[in-house]
């Protein structure tokens, strides 16, 4: 195949992994973008096998010895696993499994690295420089997501691990491993210090230390923080693609990684300005894993009602706003929500959810979860929207919600989340809360809301909370 052949088809591709990426910015549109980013990476994968020769190695004796059977075998046994895993995952194991992605395309990137390494000899400085950077850069996001898949799942690093000088110690890492990819890049194998295997002394060094960084650099940051992690550690697995890509020559490989690494980044600035954080402080602080100390006054005991009064306030209500979290998530209560909306609608009722940037355990987690219970766009409002509208909002109705409604946030200058958006639930005037029990949110913080005046709890689980408000308006 001709070079202008194999240029035109990688530009073909990107065009299909940008358009992909547009339409990924939107809800109704989200499946069609993830196909066209597909065929892209279709015509992306042929193009390399075409351009490498790889089905040209034939070889009749030893069928092994063809690259095309690996390549064959490897994308079988990964496309199992993925149709497998991707069916049997629930929603509420989405955002660990989306951590899991992002670390396997870190590792993806620092084998591709490795390989070229051990089969291929060294290129210019730049050339060396990016296959350091991307065993860099893809060790980091491997490990890194690793932890946070423990953590959103519950099977490791349950509780907040505290680092002794984490700053200093990651820095010290950070150090090590840029001077062992220096090593590698700038000196040869006859060198001034006497040794002849500095090249892979500086590889080995490199690896081990980034791999290292990446567990120290995430294991402190508590619950709170993970939805902006998530998105942070995507960035960096499309940041270890793109230097792959110099590192062997590929463009597209460079194209996509580009792409993926400064949406992830976006969305990681996005998630900070909707917590009220900066990125710095993201990956030095961490308030999440912080508890607020102790109110020394009386504790007030939020007030319980039953599902039948609360279905006579909703009755009379010409204005609900939902408020999803984790617990709808948990629950699967979004065909039940929908069903509830479309009779508050029938009843003569607007209808809006209210979704902060962070509700969930990843970005747009509570926006898959309605979508797939087809909840008109349209109605799917973010907190900055609905804040003008909260005060003459007749009842809210959170489920499974904490962090993002607390007003501490707003109130309570010594609260870890203070000055952290979330969605003003307490002006509303009725707040229905539907919870299984008295426990606090990912962030381990206490939610005053609950207590209000004007707030109500629906213990319970919310599916079958919902489902039986949804039967009142039946009856």
């Amino acid at each position: 195949m001709s070079d202008l052949i194999i240029k035109i088809l990688y530009m073909i591709s990107c065009i299909f992994f940008i358009r992909g990426i547009k339409l990924l910015g939107k809800t109704d549109t989200a499946r069609k973008g993830n196909f066209y980013s597909s065929i892209g990476m279709l015509i992306a994968v042929v193009t390399v096998l075409c351009q490498k020769e790889v089905f040209g190695s034939w070889n009749t004796e030893n069928c092994l010895a063809n690259g095309y059977v690996w390549i064959a075998a490897a994308i079988l046994v990964g496309s199992v696993i993925g149709i497998i895993w991707s069916k049997k995952v629930e929603m509420t194991g989405m955002p660990q499994l989306v951590a899991l992605f992002n670390g396997f395309g870190g590792l993806s990137s620092l084998l591709v690295a490795l390989t070229q390494y051990l089969v291929a000899p060294k290129g210019d400085a730049f050339t060396a420089v990016s296959l350091g950077l991307t065993i860099a850069i893809g060790a980091v996001a491997f490990t890194g997501s690793v932890v946070a898949w423990g953590k959103l799942s519950g099977k490791a690093f349950k509780k907040n691990i505290v680092i002794p000088a984490k700053n200093v110690l990651n820095a010290i890492l950070c150090l090590v491993g840029l001077v062992a990819i220096l090593a590698y890049s700038f000196f040869a194998k006859e060198n001034p210090f006497g040794f002849d295997q500095i090249e892979f002394y500086g590889i080995a060094v490199s690896t081990v230390v980034f791999l290292l960084l990446g567990f120290t650099l995430v294991i402190p940051i508590g619950g709170g923080d993970m939805p902006v992690i998530i998105s942070f550690l995507n960035a960096l697995s499309g940041l270890a693609a793109a230097f792959a890509g110099f590192a062997i020559n590929n463009t597209v490989l460079v194209v996509s990684g580009c792409l993926v690494g400064a949406s992830g980044l976006i969305l990681t600035l996005i998630m900070c300005k909707a917590m009220n954080r900066k990125f710095s402080a993201l990956l030095f602080k961490s308030f999440g894993a912080k508890k607020k100390a102790g109110s020394s006054g009386p504790a007030k005991e939020a007030k319980a009602m039953s599902v039948e009064d609360a279905y006579l306030i909703l009755e009379a209500a010409k204005n609900v706003v939902i408020v999803p979290g984790y617990g709808m998530a948990v629950a699967q209560a979004q065909h039940a929500v929908k069903e509830l909306c479309d009779k508050l609608e029938a009843n003569g009722a607007e209808v809006n959810f209210a979704i902060h940037p962070v509700a969930g355990r990843m970005p747009g987690h509570m926006n898959v979860l309605l979508a797939e219970a087809n909840v008109p766009y349209e109605q799917l409002k973010t907190a900055d929207e609905m804040k003008p509208q909260m005060s003459n909002v007749d009842v809210a109705i959170i489920i499974g919600a904490n962090d993002v409604v607390n007003p501490d946030a707003i109130h309570d200058e010594s609260s870890p989340i203070y000055g952290m958006p979330i969605v003003n639930a307490f002006e509303c005037k009725t707040v229905f809360v539907l919870k299984r029990g008295k426990g606090t949110g990912f962030s381990g913080l206490e939610n005053p809301l609950f207590t209000n005046d004007n707030t109500v709890m629906i213990y319970g689980d919310a599916k079958s909370t919902v489902t039986q408000l949804v039967a009142e308006f039946n009856s």
